[in-house]
């Protein structure tokens, strides 16, 4: 096992944590505070940048009197509640990040969302703690469009791309991995259904949700 995954980074909301939902609406939940109506779509359109980056879009596309930190600190108090206090682990994953710790696979994760909003979540959860380190696009500096986040866990983890896994569930963050030379899993998740046939086609392999580690390595060979 370990000679094919010496390291595996995971994305944390549609891998780790069930909140995809809040996602969805997050910026429009946003506007919609500031009485302002957004154009469909727009949840795509920021789904692929850091926190940073879509302050900025939201800045410049909706004209918004507020500075760039005051924007995200309206985001993060919009979904605060649900990641505080209702938002889940997706199904399997604390017996499985169990099983990749016992088996002596370095565990980095991976996440477009804001330290300050997760860090609680997955603290109530119980699961932050396999975790040896937990990047964030806003303090790399770029969403997952850019390789970045995931160069930086993988040296945290003093592993190759190659040797190292991403499992993500969204197409654009997939195909960044890979490029990149990482080898992914794609995970589903019910947001990314419009693109489940590239996902399929681009990942190393897709699976519903997280199985056993055995099951993982037998695809591996396929």
């Amino acid at each position: 096992m370990k000679k094919l995954i010496k390291g595996a980074i995971f994305d944390l909301d549609g891998v780790i944590l069930d909140s995809m939902s809040i996602w969805d609406k997050a910026g429009e939940m946003f506007l919609l505070h500031s009485g302002i109506d957004s154009e469909p779509g727009l949840s795509k359109v920021l789904s692929c940048m850091s926190m940073t980056e879509g302050a900025v879009f939201l800045k410049d596309k909706y004209s918004l009197n507020m500075d760039v930190d005051e924007i995200i600190a309206g985001i993060n108090h919009t979904i605060e509640d649900f990641y505080f206090c209702r938002v889940q682990l997706k199904e399997n994953v604390e017996p499985f990040l169990k099983g990749m710790q016992q088996a002596g696979i370095k565990i980095a994760a991976a996440t477009s969302c804001d330290r300050q909003v997760f860090e609680k979540a997955l603290k109530r959860l119980k699961v932050i703690n396999y975790f040896d380190k937990i990047f964030t696009c806003t303090e790399i500096g770029s969403g997952k469009d850019k390789p970045h986040i995931y160069l930086a866990a993988a040296e945290h983890l003093g592993t190759l791309p190659k040797d190292t896994w991403v499992f993500e569930d969204a197409l654009h963050a997939i195909k960044t991995a890979k490029d990149a030379g990482f080898r992914t899993v794609a995970v589903f998740d019910a947001s990314t259904i419009e693109d489940i046939n590239q996902i399929k086609k681009i990942s190393d392999i897709y699976i519903e949700k997280l199985d056993d580690i055995d099951d993982i390595l037998k695809k591996a060979f396929l």
